[in-house]
């Protein structure tokens, strides 16, 4: 749709608040705790609080920039998605040129943040907005959007390295590649809840591409994120006794997904995915007891 359909400036910011998605926090959660991993272990247990309030924002703020210009993207598809239908451009409640203008304020917000950060960090934020502004569109063209999102929502952990005087190193790349995995695992699950819609409208996602395949290749991913967080605790000292104790949660969360969502039931793998956020507590609690103690 083309004209808004809001009568009073009420459900016009209310419109704007289901935009970022503010009433659903998770996906600034799936960003948060990778950013703390990082923040913690780059400034060896004891980060500045400058720094945390600083990327904690930029989080809140390009999740939701990300949000916005996804939503610009499927404008056309997700009135005819059932989970999806009432979201504001699907509705008309706001306008597409609206989404757009809401995707660069807070771009624009996120980029004055990089003035109290070091100008290397400023130069890493560029790979931050192409890959938040490609990812929407990725789904048109190839099965493996959830991979441009795993790269997306990793970004922050090279920038708060940077952010801290740090340079990426082996553990920052590690857990770069253990995040994007994990992310390519739980969004799967996400899109398993959308695939009969998405066969429909032509919409691509590695639940369609994995098929019959999907839990074994989730399960594949999620052992590579335990292994690559595991080599990245050992090689910052903290994978004993601490570190290893979060894995093994871990591990037991995981096969506690598996299980639940063994019958691909949509609603089921929706849970799986929001419980994801407590993987993201647990690595965090592992870390910070492991730097601590």
């Amino acid at each position: 749709m083309t004209s808004s359909v809001a009568t009073t400036w009420r459900e016009r910011l209310q419109a704007y608040y289901y935009l970022c998605r503010f009433d659903k926090p998770i996906g600034t959660e799936l960003v948060f705790f990778p950013t703390m991993w990082a923040l913690w272990i780059a400034s060896q247990g004891v980060p500045d609080f400058k720094i945390f309030f600083i990327m904690t924002l930029g989080v809140i703020f390009m999740r939701a920039a990300g949000c916005a210009i996804n939503d610009f993207a499927d404008r056309k598809v997700d009135a005819h998605v059932a989970r999806t239908k009432t979201r504001p451009l699907a509705t008309g409640v706001i306008r597409a040129r609206e989404a757009v203008w809401v995707f660069l304020v807070l771009v624009a917000a996120s980029a004055c943040l990089l003035f109290f950060l070091p100008i290397q960090t400023f130069y890493w934020s560029f790979g931050a907005l192409v890959l938040a502004f490609i990812y929407p569109f990725m789904k048109r063209y190839t099965y493996l959007p959830q991979v441009f999102l795993g790269a997306a929502f990793s970004w922050s952990i090279p920038m708060t390295y940077t952010a801290v005087g740090q340079t990426p190193d082996l553990t920052c790349w590690l857990l770069y590649f253990a995040n994007l995995a994990w992310t390519v695992a739980y969004d799967t699950q996400y899109a398993m809840t959308d695939r009969e819609d998405d066969l429909k409208i032509g919409v691509k996602s590695t639940a369609i591409l994995f098929g019959r395949y999907d839990l074994t290749i989730i399960a594949l991913l999620q052992t590579i994120c335990v292994g690559l967080l595991g080599w990245a605790m050992w090689l910052e000292q903290i994978l004993f006794p601490y570190g290893l104790l979060a894995l093994c949660c871990v591990i037991a969360d995981f096969m506690y997904q598996a299980i639940k969502i063994k019958n691909r039931e949509p609603q089921l793998c929706f849970w799986a995915f929001r419980h994801n956020r407590w993987i993201g507590w647990i690595v965090l609690a592992g870390t910070v007891m492991g730097l601590s103690f």
